[in-house]
């Protein structure tokens, strides 16, 4: 009998891990050519094939990563690197802040290995879930499969850049903004959110217009923020 519900009970875990793993195929699918640009700028950089993809599987953060080459091509200090990186990561709090009340009753592994492998895509399909509908195996499939796709991606991306010069020239960083369009609409749901994404657009575009430094991670905090006052003053949770 133990055995049967033994089974039973690792079927479930299958299950659920691949259905995650399912649905966030359309999000990885839609993060492939971001994850080449991230594979040829790694070695445009001048790392080597090894450190990009290690950059991938340790970072694991596209934006954050992005950046951060761009950042060591220009030449610039560690420090502002550190800055930069904390910034455009800031939201990733915010995340852990909104799913603590499903993932602090996990044991501590699961705790590490579903903070680890928190991202946007991870976190709009699972944190829309209550703590009753929330299922850690599958935040797993979803988290996994997602991680290991975006390291085969950035793979790609640096055997390409070996092959094709200058793969930046062919468009493939649209894929940034059509991700996150894809991962932002469907939220845009309730007041604080509206409030978010309209903060974000508006200074987005009138500090680009006068040339701000880091005007995007500027964007991004401030509208967050505003998302986080906003969701206080009407007393939505979410």
């Amino acid at each position: 009998m133990s055995e049967l519900i033994s089974e039973d009970r690792a079927a479930y875990r299958w299950s659920r891990f691949l259905k995650g793993c399912i649905a966030i195929l359309p999000l990885s699918l839609a993060v492939l050519p971001w994850g080449i640009l991230a594979g040829s700028m790694a070695i445009e950089t001048g790392l080597t094939p090894a450190e990009g993809v290690g950059l991938s599987a340790i970072v694991f953060a596209g934006a954050t990563q992005l950046a951060t080459m761009g950042m060591i091509k220009a030449g610039a200090g560690i420090m502002a690197i550190i800055i930069s990186v904390f910034f455009i990561s800031s939201q990733h709090l915010l995340y852990s802040l909104s799913l603590r009340d499903r993932i602090a009753p996990l044991p501590l592994r699961w705790r590490l290995i579903l903070g680890f492998l928190l991202t946007d895509e991870l976190f709009a399909l699972i944190g829309k879930h209550s703590a009753a509908e929330f299922d850690r195996w599958y935040a797993l499939g979803v988290g996994l499969f997602f991680y290991l796709f975006w390291i085969a991606a950035t793979l790609a991306g640096v055997l390409a850049a070996t092959q094709i010069e200058d793969l930046g020239s062919y468009g493939l960083d649209f894929s940034i903004a059509a991700t996150f369009i894809v991962i932002v609409v469907p939220m845009i749901k309730n007041l604080p959110v509206v409030v978010c994404v309209a903060t974000a657009l508006i200074l987005s575009v009138v500090l680009g217009y006068f040339h701000v430094p880091s005007s995007l991670i500027i964007s991004g905090v401030i509208a967050m923020f505003a998302g986080l006052i906003t969701s206080m003053i009407v007393g939505d949770k979410e």
